[in-house]
């Protein structure tokens, strides 16, 4: 690890992973995803339901919802700065989700040892659960963030 990342915050660390891979996350960005917050091991990301993203029952279409549950799921589990990919992931769909409606997808650590995770999340509309998504991560080793100095500080709101 660089002198200048080791000088940093664990909540710093979590903010700058979140910018360097947001500017790189071209399908977050294409489905108008939005990162809220991210904290270590946590993030936060919203996502309202297009009439495009709707299936034959004019619900969400589970795979849009799928879609915002992985990318919270990857900006918690890579919020330590490690690149960290998905080794698994499961969804219980358990309320359709509307057209218009805003999505919350709320992902928090539940285990993290070595180079293994497990991370919940929690996918909400109006405060009622749509979704839960459990995601097994693997750390493969080196910060993605030491080398990528000149990421864009703006992709998160808070």
């Amino acid at each position: 690890m660089s002198a200048a990342i080791a000088a940093l915050t664990r909540q710093e660390i979590a903010r700058r992973a979140a910018q360097v891979m947001w500017a790189s996350d071209k399908a977050s960005q294409a489905l108008g995803i939005e990162i809220v917050s991210t904290e270590p091991g946590e993030a936060v990301l919203a996502m309202t339901i297009s009439p495009e993203m709707t299936n034959g029952h004019g619900t969400a279409h589970g795979g849009f919802i799928f879609a915002l549950a992985d990318s919270a799921f990857a900006f918690a589990c890579n919020s330590y700065g490690e690149t960290t990919v998905a080794a698994h992931c499961s969804i219980s769909f358990i309320r359709p989700g509307k057209a218009g409606a805003r999505l919350i997808a709320t992902a928090r650590e539940v285990s993290r040892s070595g180079r293994s995770g497990i991370y919940d999340v929690r996918v909400t509309s109006d405060g009622e659960t749509i979704a839960e998504f459990r995601g097994h991560s693997r750390t493969v080793g080196g910060s993605f963030i030491a080398t990528a100095a000149n990421a864009p500080q703006s992709a998160i709101r808070s």
